[in-house]
């Protein structure tokens, strides 16, 4: 990148027929860098994302409804867009990936940043002893 030749900087990058052995495909990447893998059908091209051990975000785009909802189900990844090319989303909704994308125990925003500040306690009590002798009583 011109005025960045001391960093480690690239400029938007397209790198296509990406294979499963190849460390683009093996790494998760976060810049201006997209890496085709080419899958002869849907079903192909989820497998291969499902043998990734990352998760952060998926993306689908197609007018067919059926083409969306089964990427949309069988995607392992925390964030999944059809016809969006980032599925970041904004609050009030979570943000935040599955597999080795995820970090900590919640997503950053949404419900799930509530409950990653909350701490949470379940109580059970019994007060009546003639109700029974076991604890499900």
């Amino acid at each position: 990148m011109p005025g960045k030749e001391n960093g480690f900087y690239i400029g938007p990058t397209l790198i296509d027929h990406v294979t499963a052995d190849m460390r683009i495909a093996q790494e998760e990447v976060f810049g201006p860098v997209m890496a085709i893998v080419r899958a002869k059908n849907v079903e192909e091209a989820v497998s291969v994302q499902q043998r990734s051990k990352y998760g952060n975000a998926a993306s689908v785009f197609t007018e067919s409804g059926g083409v969306a909802r089964y990427v949309m189900e069988h995607a392992s990844a925390g964030m999944v867009g059809v016809n969006v090319g980032v599925p970041v989303p904004r609050e009030p909704f979570g943000f935040g990936g599955w597999n080795e994308s995820k970090f900590g125990v919640g997503d950053i925003t949404g419900r799930s940043s509530i409950d990653f500040f909350t701490k949470s306690k379940k109580m059970t009590t019994k007060w009546n002893r003639d109700a029974g002798v076991n604890w499900m009583s």
